[in-house]
């Protein structure tokens, strides 16, 4: 459970276990400049970015007791809002350094962004990205004109890399999120929703490398102190949750998680910084709760995000609070096919819409009849079955019947499993 205040109306709370006071010191230095820069971020992106209005989300809002606005990145240029970033940092760079050309690494919405960026600006681009990059977004990025070279497991192997390549060819690298132009630019997405929505309590922001909720989050604690900003991260890549309780130099021996586009195993120097000053909480979520998410927006808003772009719906549960205005920024929407009906099938099991189980049969007539008459009677729609007798080598007197059906939520689940316990199969749980 998150350690949000229920009262949101204070001037002062805990941040990570420190007070903070938005009237503090810490508003006059540097980041003071960059909240500013946020501003001429804006100017320079006009035209350039598309308008990503806020959505209410009735269900959403119902479901939590929230009122919930969806600010869909999804429906960005380039499908996310690295374009905001990437633009602005190209635009800033002195004529030398364009004539050189820039090259970067990146797990897929940053590669995209950079690569439209320098063709739009007539910059030779080249990006470095994981193999295990999906190739709609490794398409999508040649397809701007850019270079991809596959280098690395993760995207930090792939970082250490385009660095490298980036010294041997003099060319100019772009950091995908440790910079604080490519902040500022992330950072106009908090302006936008401050202008949209003024008495906004809560946004929550997808966290990979950090500048995402840097940006955000230093626009908006300068703009409106009492917002509290929160950063969703999955359980296995929370990187940032561990850079702020252990410090910057923190980093996890490994990633694990279906949201590939914040799969970063330690966040910039940078990002932690003003994360440190600025973020209020981090909440985790697991795959699970990610999945759930990315099919309540397919089903509910018809919209399709990327696993890290459904990290915020998964947050909405584990806020703890009712009541409140919270923002949930989509971070994404790119996405391959496959991928979508992985995550659709995996988020109807976790609903229990889905049911695959097995059992053992004696391999004599009227058994397989048997089952198939329990499930017509609690109505669950057979999608698959295979009646096969060479799975059950320890009992040479029985074949193994695997059986997936489409269900209505667990306790239907239950009612089949008991229903067939009664007539004395042993059921066993596939998924």
């Amino acid at each position: 459970m998150s350690t949000i205040d229920n009262d949101l109306s204070h001037s002062n709370w805990q941040v990570f276990g420190r007070d903070f006071n938005p009237s503090a010191a810490t508003f006059k230095g540097a980041e003071q400049s960059l909240s500013q820069k946020v501003s001429l971020a804006a100017e320079t992106l006009k035209g350039v970015i598309a308008n990503t209005p806020l959505i209410y989300s009735n269900h959403l809002s119902e479901q939590h007791d929230l009122d919930v606005w969806l600010k869909p990145e999804n429906f960005q240029r380039t499908g996310a809002f690295k374009l905001r970033g990437a633009f602005y940092k190209l635009s800033q760079l002195s004529e030398a350094e364009k004539k050189a050309g820039v090259i970067t690494a990146s797990a897929g919405n940053h590669a995209q962004g950079v690569a439209l960026a320098a063709k739009e600006m007539g910059i030779k681009a080249t990006v470095v990205m994981p193999v295990a990059t999906p190739l709609i977004k490794v398409n999508a990025t040649k397809s701007y004109g850019a270079e991809v070279v596959l280098y690395g497991d993760v995207f930090d192997e792939s970082s250490q890399y385009a660095t490298q390549l980036a010294d041997q060819t003099k060319k100019c690298f772009i950091h995908p999120f440790d910079d604080l132009d490519v902040i500022a630019g992330q950072g106009t997405i908090g302006m936008e929703i401050l202008e949209e929505l003024p008495d906004v309590d809560i946004v929550l922001v997808p966290v990979g490398g950090g500048g995402l909720i840097s940006g955000i989050a230093t626009y908006i604690k300068h703009r409106k102190p009492n917002c509290k900003v929160i950063g969703v991260e999955p359980e296995g890549a929370a990187s940032m949750k561990l850079a702020l309780c252990k410090g910057d130099e923190a980093r996890l021996d490994i990633v694990q998680t279906v949201a590939d586009g914040v799969a970063v195993k330690k966040v910039g120097k940078n990002c932690y910084n003003l994360a440190r000053d600025y973020v209020d909480d981090i909440i985790t979520v697991s795959d699970y709760d990610i999945m759930e998410g990315f099919l309540t927006l397919f089903e509910k808003h018809k919209m399709v995000v990327e696993t890290s772009g459904a990290l915020t719906l998964a947050a909405l549960r584990k806020l703890g609070i009712k009541h409140k205005r919270v923002v949930s920024v989509l971070s994404g929407g790119n996405i391959d096919v496959v991928t979508v009906a992985a995550m659709i099938n995996k988020g109807l099991t976790r609903r229990g819409r889905i049911f695959c189980f097995s059992v053992d049969l004696p391999d004599t007539p009227g058994q397989l009849l048997n089952i198939s008459q329990i499930l017509s009677d609690y109505k669950a729609n057979v999608i698959k079955l295979d009646h096969n007798q060479f799975m059950n080598f320890d009992r040479f007197s029985h074949v193994q019947l695997q059986v997936t059906v489409e269900t209505n939520g667990h306790e239907h689940i239950r009612e089949i499993v008991s229903a067939l316990n009664q007539i004395g199969y042993v059921v066993k749980q596939v998924y």
